[in-house]
């Protein structure tokens, strides 16, 4: 049995080096490597898309609240006087007709137009003998084949 030396020893040593140095990676690695680069990439394009459809969504429903604050405004423009002669009572649901084929106001481009329709309901409301009336407007409109609506309702009293 031969024992080898020091001297030995210490060229053997920079050739280990250099061996391991001129390695390259494992197919092993490279898979893995590539799947976590695959993974990372699709959940960022996830988190993209996930976010512009909520964008979408919020600028639908910004648009479908105007419409109904329009529509209260409408409401609240109209006249009501009971104390004139003859009483004036134009705030009644058929002056108010449901119009289906009302636009929200967004950015259009091409065909992606999104339409709306407004639910306007006006009941009485007797407050110790004096005249309210409850306004309501439902403005109903879709999103990715999902209805939604907004609602917002206030008080009215007769003009003084």
């Amino acid at each position: 049995m031969r024992v080898k030396t020091s001297s030995q020893w210490s060229t053997e040593a920079p050739n280990r080096v250099r061996v391991r140095s001129q390695r390259a990676f494992t197919l092993a690695e490279v898979v893995i490597a590539m799947a976590i680069t695959v993974m990372s990439l699709g959940g960022v394009i996830t988190g993209y898309i996930i976010a512009t459809r909520q964008a979408e969504w919020s600028a639908c429903s910004l648009a479908a609240q105007s419409l109904a604050t329009q529509r209260l405004e409408q409401t609240r423009a109209a006249k009501w006087d009971p104390r004139a002669s003859p009483p004036v009572d134009e705030v009644i649901t058929n002056n108010f007709p449901i119009v289906p084929t009302n636009i929200l106001d967004m950015p259009v481009s091409g065909t992606n137009i999104a339409y709306a329709t407004n639910f306007t309901t006006i009941s009485d409301v007797t407050n110790g003998g004096y005249p309210l009336k409850l306004i309501r407007v439902d403005c109903v409109w879709s999103f990715r084949q999902q209805v939604y609506s907004n609602t917002i309702a206030t008080y009215r009293a007769p003009d003084q």
